[in-house]
């Protein structure tokens, strides 16, 4: 649908209460009395297998996309919705502001990243900016993007922003990891316990969003870490 006629937006959350919530602010704060293009709740899903679906059936040309779902989250949904939906615009209205949350969604396909503080009139605004083509995000988590994604001697490259959110130590692990260390040696070498270097493992598993040390080890090589 064209700006003409509305802007049709797919709410993505898994708390159903919250997604009353924001129908009922974008259909106050997103008439077309408001001003601009109306704003248009056509659909909403509570998990990523509800989202995908109904992405997928009804093209929505905005979806608002909370970051964490009980069945994934919303990068995943990015990730299978995209290769044949490219035209829909993905905005993550999360109440997380970890920066690992954000350049994550970013990374995926996202378009902005706003947090649920935002007020009603607010987000409609956000939606109008990002579906006219305008990177949209919260204050203090445009900085967690344009130093993740800036060129700077010594920081990971546009295509490898997980590179900034390791810790020194975390990557210290992860370095060792990947040559094949086990947990003990690892500690050994560092001066730690086996017990920081789980915790340090788990940290960089939820950072970069991979399963288990061999893909770790892969992923480590891949960016020339070890």
């Amino acid at each position: 649908m064209t700006a003409e006629h509305g802007i049709r937006v797919f709410l993505v959350d898994d708390h159903a209460l919250f997604r009353t919530g924001v129908r009922a602010e974008l259909d106050r704060a997103g008439s077309a009395e408001a001003g601009g293009s109306p704003v248009v709740v056509v659909g909403e899903g509570g998990s990523v297998e509800e989202a995908v679906t109904g992405i997928r059936h009804l093209r929505p040309d905005v979806v608002l996309l909370d970051v964490h779902l009980p069945d994934g989250g919303g990068a995943e949904v990015l990730r299978r919705v995209r290769p044949d939906q490219s035209e829909v615009v993905f905005l993550a209205l999360s109440v997380s502001d970890a920066a690992e949350d954000v350049i994550a969604v970013i990374r995926a396909g996202a378009r902005g990243y706003v947090t649920k503080t935002i007020s009603g009139a607010e987000l409609v605004d956000a939606v109008r900016r990002v579906h006219a083509g305008e990177p949209v995000f919260s204050p203090r988590l445009a900085g967690f993007v344009l130093d993740a994604f800036a060129h700077r001697p010594g920081a990971a490259s546009v295509g490898n922003p997980e590179l900034d959110l390791l810790t020194p130590r975390e990557r210290d692990v992860l370095r060792l990891l990947a040559r094949g260390y086990a947990y003990k040696e690892i500690a050994t070498e560092l001066f730690i316990s086996i017990k920081t270097v789980e915790t340090h493992v788990s940290s960089v598993l939820r950072k970069t969003q991979l399963s288990n040390r061999y893909e770790l080890s892969r992923w480590a090589s891949d960016r020339r870490l070890v």
